[in-house]
């Protein structure tokens, strides 16, 4: 692992550490059985590893459960790390039907939206953001092309954003491909900044963000919340 590589571990690592310690130490004890003790053991191990430093066998040992037993939900790593990247993407994208749906038909509050859900995904879900950022190109093209296509089907919707708002006169930027470009980049990069135990809370950091935006595309205030 080279320096930068290992310096993204220890990051993801330390985004890892307070809900791994809550779950290994819950009021059942171990962290009990079935698919989300693995899944909470291997956002772990990855965090602490990266994917080529993880074990399949290092999983099973924190979830604590038998390598036969993990092998009944997960034929390996690489469709386990495929499964804990789809999972929170699913998230994503369940965040994004719901606050489109309360945007309307307004492509300025469709843009704060999404910049909203992703920024806050970002916070919510840093490790798996800091993985998918990381340690996706190892994984084998069967497990990697899907999970690209869902990035690209992300990237649509703010395009779709950005030409409503371009159509309806409402932005008026005069370069929307990259000011989306722009917008799209620095709520992704929040993965690999934000500091959960900061001053700054994730809805202040949200609307600085739809402020920014909004900068961008040439549109006036960000609406309240």
């Amino acid at each position: 692992m080279d320096a930068t590589s290992g310096k993204a571990a220890g990051k993801r690592g330390k985004a890892a550490g307070k809900r791994g310690k809550a779950a290994d130490n819950g009021p059942s004890g171990p962290r009990g059985n079935g698919r989300d003790a693995i899944m909470d053991a291997a956002r772990d191990v990855f965090a602490e590893r990266g994917y080529f430093g993880a074990s399949i066998r290092d999983i099973a040992k924190r979830a604590d459960m038998s390598l036969s037993a993990l092998y009944y939900y997960y034929s390996g790593k690489a469709e386990l790390f495929h499964a804990l990247i789809e999972d929170s993407l699913d998230d994503y994208f369940r965040h994004c039907e719901k606050e489109l749906a309360q945007a309307g038909d307004d492509p300025a509050a469709r843009l704060a939206a999404l910049v909203r859900v992703t920024v806050d995904y970002r916070v919510r879900r840093q490790v798996e953001s800091l993985l998918t950022l990381q340690e996706l190109r190892y994984l084998e093209p069967e497990y990697r092309n899907p999970i690209i296509a869902r990035r690209h089907a992300v990237s649509g919707l703010f395009q779709k954003a950005m030409d409503d708002g371009m159509a309806a006169g409402v932005f008026r930027t005069p370069h929307p491909d990259d000011a989306r470009r722009a917008i799209m980049a620095m709520c992704n990069a929040v993965a690999q900044w934000y500091d959960p135990s900061g001053d700054l809370g994730t809805t202040e950091l949200c609307d600085r963000y739809v402020r920014l935006a909004f900068a961008m595309v040439g549109h006036g205030e960000a609406p309240a919340r």
